[in-house]
Parts: C-alpha cells; sequence; structure tokens
C-alpha cells in the first residue's frame, strides 16, 4: 500500500516537492556557513520524494545545544515559510477524504519543515 501511494504522491507533486528542496539545499551549501542547513534541507528532499512508510523520530541528545540554536536559526531564515506551506497543502488535501493521507503526509514535512535539527527519518 505504501508503494502505491508514494508512487501516487510522486506524481501528483511530490516529485516537484523534492526538486525544489535540492535547489534549495545545493543553493544553501555553496557557502561554508550554509552546509548544515543544506543537508537538513537534504533530509527534507528525501522525506518529500517518499514520505509514506517513513516516520520523523526525535534524537535529542545528538545536538544538544547546539541543534536548538540550529533549529531557532533555520525558523528565522525560511523554515517557517515552508512549514506554514506544508500546512496549508495539508489542510487544503484534507477537505476530500481522497486526500487525507496526502494531507497527513504534508502536516509530517511540516513539523520536520520548522525543526529539522535532532531529527532523523526511519522507516515505520
Amino acid at each position: 500500500m505504501n508503494l502505491l501511494l508514494n508512487i501516487l504522491w510522486i506524481i501528483l507533486g511530490g516529485l516537484l516537492v523534492c526538486l525544489e528542496y535540492i535547489v534549495g539545499s545545493v543553493l544553501l551549501m555553496i557557502t561554508i556557513i550554509g552546509i548544515p542547513f543544506g543537508l537538513q534541507s537534504l533530509k527534507l528532499a528525501l522525506l518529500a520524494l517518499c514520505p509514506f512508510g517513513q516516520r520523523v523520530v526525535s534524537t535529542p541528545s545528538d545536538g544538544g545545544c547546539l541543534s536548538v540554536l540550529m533549529n531557532i536559526l533555520w525558523i528565522f531564515c525560511g523554515g517557517i515559510w515552508i512549514a506554514l506551506t506544508h500546512l496549508a497543502f495539508g489542510v487544503l488535501l484534507c477537505i476530500t477524504v481522497i486526500g487525507i493521507p496526502f494531507g497527513m503526509q504534508h502536516f509530517k514535512l511540516a513539523g520536520l519543515a520548522l525543526t529539522p535539527f535532532g531529527k532523523t527519518v526511519s522507516a515505520a
């Protein structure tokens, strides 16, 4: 079932979202300061490509205070806009019964887009 939903996700816009994250990641990685943010953007791109069957797990022991600081910087440098976009798409997709699974994936992506540092993506 996850395979079918992932194929539908890719056809209905998931590939476009993934490509946007990859382009953003490459642009962030041009500078040395942007490399950590580019790596987090790649994490978002991989999840945006095939979100079904994946889950986001918090790992607070990995970064500690540094991940909190990086999340604050991420939020102010564009993470809030990415999260709001995913929330808007999630609400629009949840209007119909058929779009509810896709809307839920946008909500999952919104949570990760808001604070990506200190979180990992793993198979469900």
